[in-house]
């Protein structure tokens, strides 16, 4: 599958640790990732497989969270492509729906596809697709994801007609009834019965409105516009934390069932998502999640692909790394799913080395080695149109490099413990002082922060002393 002809840059990342299973583990998932990619062969274009293996296709949730992985390893104008193919098909006759699964011939998948009345859909996707193209902005730099019109009504129809008409009672989310079918199914959970309402549906809303809102905002559209897209996320974010809390067993309700009753957890796996869009703000419910997530742990290698992602976000790093590695070994049944190897590369970036990245020029870091993990390195990392490296050596020291393009913004983020920042812990750039600053995450820990600009050809290290 792979073009011989394809651009150098393709699958150019490199990473380095003293870790050899590790190394290998994505020297693997690099590899099986860039044997789905598809380079203009086909008549959809640029894409890559983001379904069941033997499909030749993609479909709405996985490239969603393939994305990441996409483009550190060179596929940004595949992702690219491919939602683009999502947000023309949108359409009223579908119900504002457009296709879930798309074929590298450019058409809808046949085994989830009969036609407009009959089809398969998970009402997560439109607002997954929202907040993924948002995410691919922050990551890339490219504003094609802000301003193409076809991608800007995708987001205007999905946070309007497409909610207007799966949200039959006007409670502000969609909703499954049972005589729909296979069509406008509530949860991307699909064990046992289908769901009136899934409580990853919500989470997965939350993240949509609140990315349709900064996209508003950096589109100009007027703050009253956004600001009235956040209102709506932290509605159902209050609605998720108060209405869909199970206390007796210290964890969220997974769904709702057609006869409107609660869903526990101990039914099937469903903690995860919530906390892998990161909507749960409520401190000792989003630790309840957590810990009922770390205990389940997640029934198929679908639901295995999130966890990694989701721990190092909740600050779980040595169980973070733990599922990582489990997604890697070559033991693992189902491994050869796109998912996994995608996820895994992009884990590694955004999860163990703490990359970030803000639509503009500035890249964060923050190192999230564990247990016997000492160093570890990523080298030609594609972000923002430039091409960086990155080393961390233990939690305390960092080193950032510009390979190409224009200066970028660094901004190092070292976790420490606040007593310590109290105490006048400091950090030194190219070893010498530099003004530092403290600074919270939302899960509460405390950060000193510094902030330098790394001119193309530069290498800058920043250090805790």
């Amino acid at each position: 599958m792979m073009n011989n002809n394809m651009n150098n840059s393709l699958g150019a990342i490199t990473f380095r640790s003293d870790d050899e299973a590790l190394n290998a583990g994505f020297e693997w998932a690099k590899a099986q990732a860039l044997f789905y990619a598809h380079h203009g062969e086909d008549p959809v274009g640029l894409w890559y497989e983001a379904a069941l293996p033997g499909r030749e296709a993609f479909c709405m949730r996985d490239v969603s969270h393939q994305s990441l992985g996409a483009a550190v390893l060179g596929l940004q104008a595949h992702t690219r492509n491919m939602m683009q193919k999502f947000a023309e098909n949108i359409s009223e006759t579908r119900d504002y729906c457009t296709y879930w699964e798309i074929t590298g011939g450019n058409l809808p998948a046949p085994v989830d596809y009969e036609n407009d009345q009959d089809f398969w859909y998970n009402l997560p996707a439109n607002f997954d697709v929202i907040d993924a193209c948002y995410r691919q902005y922050l990551w890339t730099g490219d504003r094609s994801y802000l301003d193409n019109p076809v991608l800007r009504k995708f987001y205007d129809l999905s946070v309007t007609e497409y909610v207007k008409t799966w949200d039959k009672d006007g409670d502000g989310i969609l909703e499954y009834e049972a005589a729909y079918g296979r069509r406008g199914l509530a949860s991307y959970n699909e064990a046992g019965e289908f769901a009136k309402i899934g409580a990853d549906l919500i989470a997965i809303m939350i993240a949509g409105y609140e990315a349709y809102a900064e996209i508003v905002k950096l589109t100009g559209q007027g703050e009253a516009r956004a600001a009235e897209y956040s209102a709506r996320a932290s509605e159902l974010r209050k609605r998720l934390e108060e209405q869909w809390w199970d206390e007796s067993n210290g964890c969220f309700y997974i769904a709702l069932s057609q006869k409107g009753a609660f869903i526990a957890s101990e039914a099937g796996e469903g903690q995860f998502l919530p906390l892998y869009y990161g909507v749960i703000d409520h401190a000792e419910k989003r630790e309840g999640a957590l810990r009922e997530a770390i205990a389940r742990g997640a029934s198929n290698v679908e639901g295995m692909s999130y966890l990694p992602e989701t721990y190092y976000r909740g600050g779980k790093d040595a169980e973070a790394l733990g599922s990582l590695k489990a997604l890697m070994e070559p033991g693992l049944d189902r491994r050869e799913y796109p998912e996994v190897s995608y996820s895994a590369v992009g884990a590694v970036v955004s999860g163990l080395m703490g990359i970030s990245a803000d639509g503009i020029s500035g890249v964060t870091t923050e190192s999230k080695l564990a247990g016997e993990l000492t160093w570890a390195e990523l080298s030609n990392v594609p972000v923002l149109g430039r091409v960086i490296g990155v080393k961390h050596q233990g939690a305390a020291h960092s080193e950032f490099s510009n390979r190409s393009g224009a200066y970028l913004h660094w901004k190092a983020k070292f976790r420490i413990e606040a007593a310590k920042a109290a105490e006048g812990q400091s950090l030194s750039h190219n070893s010498n002082a530099i003004p530092s600053s403290v600074e919270r995450d939302e899960l509460g820990r405390t950060y000193l922060v510094a902030e330098v600009e790394v001119a193309p050809g530069e290498t800058h290290t920043i250090t805790v002393v």
